[in-house]
């Protein structure tokens, strides 16, 4: 969905059912003003490949499967 706008990225991952992951803060920042749906996993690295994010995705497959799972969490934050 790149280049669409964020609020429309916003809605279709909420109407879905999806996480939203993005190493954009605009949508951690969203997630703090309007809670969830959808949840949002921000990625806080610099420039890395997208082998390098998929690492960290898998190597987080149980706190993101927790943030999932938890009607309280609304985001998580992976360094």
């Amino acid at each position: 969905m790149g280049g669409e706008p964020d609020f429309v990225i916003w809605e279709y991952v909420k109407l879905h059912g999806y996480i939203l992951v993005s190493k954009d803060s605009d949508f951690y920042e969203r997630s703090l003003l309007f809670g969830h749906p959808p949840k949002v996993v921000w990625i806080r690295r610099g420039n890395c490949s997208v082998r390098n994010i998929e690492l960290i995705l898998r190597n987080k497959a149980t706190e993101i499967e927790q943030l999932n799972a938890d009607d309280e969490l609304t985001y998580l934050i992976l360094l």
